[in-house]
């Protein structure tokens, strides 16, 4: 069993080498407050004097002290070379390996340098440790770590927050479960007020690993003594209470040995605490330590063991995620290159080895564009939207030319569908421009693996973040324009024999035919052809008929009639509108007509010749003055009772007649079929084209775009130059994987036979 402690210090001594506290080996603390005689507990274990004295704070650094027992037979300590094979005992420090200190003077020296070093000169503390292995004949095995002493006003240069320092520093060390807490009170004040048995009460409440040494038995107050306190009758501690008596600081001074002072510390144990005295003393502090310690260990380690194994798979995940030191760049490179192709294209295809949970992406969500996002907004267009039944008129009027049509012109239809089909193009672009946006994302979704080599090498992660941007721009205009075209084609030829398309063609002539209840080829007066709005005489009856002199009445029932049916054939629909307007305008104005007889323009008798008619086409809008010379029309006598007779719609517009109505259900139905038979098409034609000169593409050419761009020779080194960040973890995961494994290794030399 006295083999556990040696495998404590190795494992010490493997672990401060990479300075990490992520082991919890088994070591004592020894805590007290400020001038309490921990210095003085620690020099009567190791027999020499070594650390640093003085008034006030003294100890400013965690010092970690190994006691190895090595006898003068022992062989594996000692060496010719360093000359320690006739020393009682010697010092090393780990910061200085290679220097045996063989004077406890320079050991004492060595400590304040490299306290001042780190900490400074101002009596301020640090928290970087010093390790000190002593190895003696007169010492037993211990590890022991002393901690700056507990303060509550700081002093001189102190920084004011040094009690809070010194306390954090001190529940670092003893938070540590696999510690055992060395409290050291003095026995001249009262024990129930000591800050280190509050202290270890904090992080051990029930006391199962805290040990209390009571410190200066000889300077209680003559008439008093301390049995009550070394029989835990004032403060229990399970691991329990052993006095000590220290150098005082007169001895110090005069040089007094340890030897001496142990002589006078047993006299005085005997002389004083006869009954106790076997049970206190340095010497009896000496083996429980090393024997608490040891059955600490042996309680420790296999739980140590399992944490070590433990650490060792973490941390060999944790390097082979950094990478490997880089032996051949450009071959490197060339690997990063196709790993990086080989992830975006099965992020597209959905083979990925990593896929992601939270959100659609990838090929995935390219899907989910065609689909939902761009099938929906096609469907979301209505064959008719923005069409109204005056712009079908206006069509079918100016594709009839000068000519009264027997049936609705074809023209007419191609030119409002195509108007129509126009309107795929904008949300074909747009499902173009979202596919591109997503090509772009995935590069952020190659895989977990891709992105840890792109972090290691931050400049080749630019780079091939541009490569693949670039090259996705340079597809984008060639997919626009297919995409482009595929509307264009549909709006080339207009396939008026399509399968689906035929058959509402088919159903024109039924639709003619009971639009009226008879043909229109058959009509009542053959040798006057009827319009798609109506019947109308010619222009010249109705000329001459407005132009009858004004003695003889003209019929208003018929003849206001055909006099408007007239101008609405003439002039455009803004015209015929405005004109409208106008005429409502000055009927509404004329105050010297009844009810029963309004007369839009009314001469005055004494101004009725040119200049009236002059003034009254002035009055008019000027586009109309500029579509039609109406003198002609409106003189020498104005219809009189023609706007009550003209119907309106609740919009302005004229009421269509029953003909008029049935032609545009006509052009309707069919713009309907055809536009979607169109959109259907451009639906399945514009995501073909879009995977094939875009997505298909990229995932082709991507690689070879790659190593075009990238694998050349004289780029390897700058774009392989590791970030710092990743290079300093590497290094340190290398060097504490290396601890563990020589930790384990340690562990594993221990036989069940030593623990007990």
């Amino acid at each position: 069993m006295e083999a556990l402690i040696p495998v404590i210090n190795k494992l010490q001594d493997v672990f401060n080498t990479v300075g990490s506290d992520a082991i919890h080996l088994p070591q004592i603390i020894v805590l007290g407050s400020q001038s309490s005689g921990k210095s003085s507990v620690i020099e009567s274990l190791v027999g020499k004097s070594f650390l640093p004295r003085g008034v006030g704070i003294v100890t400013r650094r965690p010092l970690i002290l190994q006691l190895v027992y090595c006898p003068k037979e022992d062989k594996d300590h000692r060496n010719a070379r360093d000359g320690t094979v006739e020393l009682d005992d010697w010092g090393v420090f780990l910061h200085a390996k290679d220097k045996v200190f063989r004077n406890f003077e320079d050991i004492r020296k060595e400590i304040e340098d490299e306290t001042e070093k780190l900490a400074g000169n101002n009596k301020g503390i640090c928290p970087e440790p010093i390790n000190l292995k002593i190895y003696s004949t007169r010492v037993v095995n211990l590890t022991l770590v002393d901690l700056p002493g507990i303060t509550k006003v700081p002093v001189g240069d102190q920084p004011p927050d040094i009690e809070q320092q010194i306390r954090e520093l001190v529940l670092k060390y003893i938070a540590n479960p696999n510690s055992i807490i060395l409290a050291v009170v003095t026995a001249n004040t009262d024990m129930a007020t000591s800050e280190s048995i509050a202290i270890a009460r904090d992080v051990d409440p029930d006391g199962c690993r805290t040990l209390a040494v009571v410190t200066k038995l000889d300077l209680m107050d003559a008439g008093t003594d301390a049995i009550d306190i070394l029989c835990g009758r004032v403060i229990p501690v399970k691991l329990g209470i052993i006095g000590v008596v220290n150098r005082s600081q007169a001895d110090i001074m005069n040089n007094k040995s340890i030897a001496d002072s142990l002589k006078d510390e047993t006299q005085f144990l005997q002389s004083k605490y006869p009954a106790l005295a076997g049970r206190n003393g340095t010497p009896y502090l000496a083996k429980t330590l090393n024997r608490l310690l040891m059955h600490h260990i042996r309680d420790c380690l296999p739980d140590l063991k399992t944490r070590v194994n433990l650490m060792i798979s973490q941390y060999q995940s944790l390097l082979n995620s950094y990478g490997e030191d880089i032996s051949d760049k450009s071959k490197t490179l060339l690997q990063i290159i196709t790993k990086f192709a080989s992830a975006y294209c099965s992020t597209i295809e959905g083979t990925a080895r990593n896929i992601e949970t939270t959100e659609l992406c990838g090929g995935a969500r390219i899907c989910y564009i065609f689909h939902e996002t761009f099938g929906r907004t096609l469907d979301s267009i209505h064959p008719l939207s923005g069409l109204t039944k005056m712009d079908i008129l206006t069509a079918i009027r100016n594709a009839n030319g000068p000519r009264p049509a027997l049936f609705v012109p074809e023209v007419s239809f191609e030119l409002l569908v195509k108007r129509q089909i126009r309107r795929l193009e904008e949300p074909s672009l747009r499902c173009v421009e979202l596919i591109h946006e997503e090509m772009q994302r995935i590069i952020q979704h190659c895989g977990s693996e891709v992105q840890q080599e792109m972090l290691r090498f931050p400049k080749l992660y630019e780079k091939i973040v541009d490569v693949v941007t670039q090259l996705l721009r340079r597809r984008l205009p060639t997919t626009n324009e297919m995409v482009e075209n595929l509307v264009a084609i549909e709006l080339a030829y207009i396939n008026t024999k399509h399968p689906d398309f035929y058959k509402e063609v088919a159903m024109v002539p039924s639709m003619i035919k009971s639009g009226d209840g008879s043909s229109r080829e058959g009509s009542s007066r053959p040798g006057r052809p009827k319009s798609l709005y109506g019947k109308y005489q010619e222009p010249a009856d109705l000329v001459s008929k407005i132009q009858h002199k004004p003695s003889v009445p003209i019929e208003a029932s018929h003849d206001q009639a055909d006099f408007f049916n007239y101008l609405f054939h003439i002039l455009p629909v803004s015209s015929y509108n405005d004109f409208m307007n106008a005429v409502q305008a000055r009927s509404s104005s004329n105050t010297q007509l009844n009810n029963d007889e309004a007369i839009p323009w009314q001469s005055n008798p004494i101004q009725n010749g040119k200049e009236n008619d002059h003034n009254e086409i002035n009055s008019l809008p000027d586009n109309l003055k500029n579509e039609v010379d109406l003198r002609s029309v409106l003189s020498p006598l104005k219809p009189v009772n023609l706007l009550p007779q003209v119907p309106m719609n609740s919009s302005g517009f004229r009421k269509l007649s029953e003909h008029e109505e049935h032609d545009c259900e006509i052009i309707e139905r069919l713009i309907k079929s055809y536009f979607y038979i169109v959109r259907k098409s451009i639906q399945d034609t514009a995501p073909k084209a879009i995977m094939h000169f875009l997505v298909n593409f990229v995932k082709d050419n991507l690689q070879s775009e790659l190593v075009t761009h990238l694998y050349k020779a004289d780029n390897a080194d700058q774009l392989l130059d590791e970030s710092e960040h990743i290079s300093q973890r590497r290094k340190e995961a290398g060097e504490m994987l290396k601890a563990l494994q020589r930790a384990s290794h340690i562990i594993s030399e221990i036989r069940e036979t030593h623990m007990w």
